[in-house]
């Protein structure tokens, strides 16, 4: 059995074709920029073998016929022909209310995409447009759809709900969807199986860190609340978006900068985070780090603000989980910074979060624990793998029942 994950962006494909009951990665890569100069693809096999080539590609469909050349070829390919292929998981952001779990993808499931693209403009199109793609290229082979916003669908009404008139959420669907799902989903998982305890036993914090950044509160393997919500820009600081934010922000900068809707999109979705807080010209917390520690007084703030929102978020989905077993670090950042897992975690020993400053720096791609021994929270160190999550999605859908 092989399954295919497709995880299709604006200017990019990116692809991993898994093996087995095991779910062994075959091959993986994407192609980048498309549409633009100099369009990639990056091929990978699990034996070592790297390729890089440019090849002249203006859109997904061609991308994909591409991927599937190389899956296929008889020099580099892991499958002899496409129908080796017998399931093939698409990345979606956006389900909306209507889908809380991953489903096979129908010509109603097409629609319910198309139907939330005003709720996610950038991404629902160029999913609908992979999967279409896909349908076309490979003949009668299942294919499913796994949402960012399943996860979090079930969330409690108190939790998703904003202080608007409720008119709004009954017609408009105006509510807290949450994003990232699917690596909060995977990295709750993986927490239990390396805490080698029940998952509906265990209360836990997910952070999800990278340029965009969310926290999610998991009870039961359930997400109860999210920090992400409308859209992915609530919440944190992140690399370019403003997080959480007065909103009468907003109408003081569209009235005293003459600013319309598309430049205030801009600017809080693309102008601010740490990238306009530190005001360096990059949001990289690393080049952010670097300036700091050469004595940038502004990006240290940045880095303090960033960490000191996480805290406050940690604070609020502890006590709304009644306690807390375990916090999890994933993301980019979350997996890779010690410093900011260690800024977190500092002066919340009283609340069971010890951080051991050994393990912490020692911490690598490996899935890790970091807590002090003996301490009452268990903090782990996570790589995500949200296209293993996908696969393993779409194998149980498509094989012998639904995901565990």
């Amino acid at each position: 059995m092989h399954v295919l994950v497709i995880n299709t962006g604006s200017s990019s494909v990116k692809f991993t074709l898994f093996k087995g009951k095991e779910l062994r990665k075959k091959a993986w890569g994407q192609v980048e920029r498309i549409g633009l100069s100099h369009t990639t693809i990056h091929y990978h096999r699990s034996n070592g073998d790297k390729i890089t080539r440019e090849i002249r590609i203006t859109q997904t469909h061609q991308a994909v016929e591409a991927i599937t050349g190389f899956l296929t070829d008889e020099q580099v390919g892991v499958v002899k022909k496409k129908t080796d292929i017998t399931g093939i998981g698409h990345r979606v952001v956006h389900g909306g209310e209507r889908i809380h779990a991953p489903v096979r993808i129908t010509a109603d499931v097409k629609r319910i995409i198309a139907d939330c693209i005003p709720l996610a403009p950038l991404h629902n199109p160029v999913n609908l447009a992979g999967i279409e793609a896909c349908e076309t290229i490979f003949d009668d082979i299942s294919q499913v759809a796994v949402f960012d916003t399943a996860f979090h669908a079930g969330l409690p009404a108190h939790a998703y709900l904003y202080g608007l008139p409720y008119q709004l959420y009954r017609e408009d669907g105006i509510r807290r969807y949450g994003f990232h799902g699917t690596s909060h989903q995977y990295v709750s998982r993986k927490a239990a199986r390396l805490l080698n305890r029940p998952l509906a036993s265990l209360k836990m914090i997910t952070c999800h860190l990278g340029n965009g950044c969310s926290l999610a509160a998991v009870d039961g393997g359930k997400s109860v609340d999210t920090s992400m919500g409308f859209t992915p820009l609530e919440g944190v600081l992140m690399g370019t978006r403003c997080g959480d934010l007065d909103p009468a922000v907003v109408c003081y900068l569209m009235e005293k900068k003459q600013l319309d809707s598309r430049q205030i999109s801009d600017l809080l979705n693309k102008q601010s985070g740490l990238l306009g807080l530190a005001d360096i010209g990059s949001s990289d917390l690393r080049d952010i780090s670097r300036e700091s520690h050469a004595g940038n007084r502004q990006a240290g703030t940045a880095i303090e603000t960033f960490i000191y929102r996480i805290k406050k978020y940690i604070g609020a989905y502890t006590f709304a989980l009644g306690g807390l077993d375990a916090l999890v670090f994933t993301g980019g950042i979350g997996e890779n910074m010690p410093s900011v897992r260690s800024g977190i975690c500092r002066d919340l020993s009283g609340f069971g979060v010890c951080i051991d400053t050994d393990r912490n720096a020692m911490a690598d791609m490996a899935a890790s624990k970091i807590n002090q021994p003996d301490a009452p929270v268990d903090i782990l160190v996570i790589p995500t793998d949200e296209e293993y999550e996908i696969a393993r999605q779409t194998r149980a859908l498509i094989g012998d029942g639904n995901p565990a």
